[in-house]
């Protein structure tokens, strides 16, 4: 009796959008081994795409290039785990980062001035401000300020200086002396990393100076992240842990990790 044999699975083929995805990245990596960094803008007129579609192709873990200062050029050997795009990271943890945020919201009463960092789990706070009550909001980030801006009874503060595409902030020395002479009731910061023996910690080095100045205006200072940043340690320290008021994670982290923070106001919103 004659055997059959069974018609073996095709391997599944990439996606249209994948593969032009692909084509793009190819195509970037061409313009800048032969013109080196380039302007994002640049990049986007020559492929014939948005700026937003050509940060999504570099947003990915598996790109050989990074977007900074809004150029484009080769990621650095080993560096994608210190990479930071504000397009990658805003749908990780969202939930979770949401929660913190709405915990961390019912801090905030009428009259407050508020610092609110840049970041992704801060747009999950800025959606949470309590509604209708009067407030002012220093922020130096464009989705911040976006969604601040639109609150009625809210004077909103943005500080300028340069800005920096892959958190959507500005930065400047007069922004940041113009921040230690405002007087701040609560700063709300994000961070990175929460390692209990190292501190807090971001990815982008011109936040830091920001930070700091907030930290140091505030009554009060709260970090609020989810829990995939306890533990972590990223390249750009700003603060030790004993400065803050609370430090909210989202999430359910493990008990061992927890007993690190036992000297800490550590505040977890399950979930």
């Amino acid at each position: 009796m004659a055997s059959t044999s069974t018609p073996s699975t095709k391997a599944a083929q990439p996606t249209l959008g994948a593969r032009s995805r692909a084509l793009r990245l190819t195509r970037m990596q061409e313009m800048i081994r032969d013109h080196g960094p380039t302007p994002l803008s640049r990049i986007a007129d020559v492929l014939g795409v948005t700026v937003m579609t050509v940060r999504r192709d570099l947003a990915g873990e598996d790109s050989p290039l990074i977007c900074l200062g809004g150029h484009v050029l080769e990621a650095s050997p080993g560096g994608s785990e210190n990479r930071y795009s504000i397009d990658r990271e805003a749908d990780q943890h969202a939930q979770r980062k949401r929660l913190a945020c709405q915990h961390a919201a019912r801090r905030i009463v009428e009259g407050d001035s508020l610092f609110i960092d840049c970041g992704t789990t801060m747009t999950h706070l800025a959606e949470a401000l309590p509604p209708e009550i009067g407030l002012s909001v220093i922020c130096y980030s464009l989705n911040i300020a976006n969604i601040v801006s639109q609150r009625p009874n809210t004077q909103v503060i943005l500080l300028g200086g340069l800005y920096h595409p892959s958190s959507a902030s500005f930065a400047s020395e007069e922004g940041v002396a113009y921040l230690k002479r405002l007087g701040v009731n609560k700063a709300f910061l994000s961070a990175g990393g929460v390692d209990a023996r190292r501190g807090v910690s971001c990815s982008n080095f011109h936040e830091v100076p920001i930070k700091q100045a907030a930290i140091e205006s505030a009554a009060q200072c709260y970090v609020v992240i989810d829990q995939s940043k306890l533990g972590r340690f990223r390249p750009a320290f700003y603060s030790t842990l004993e400065v803050f008021s609370g430090i909210v994670v989202g999430g359910t982290p493990e008990q061992d990790q927890l007993d690190l923070f036992s000297d800490f106001p550590l505040e977890v919103v399950a979930g």
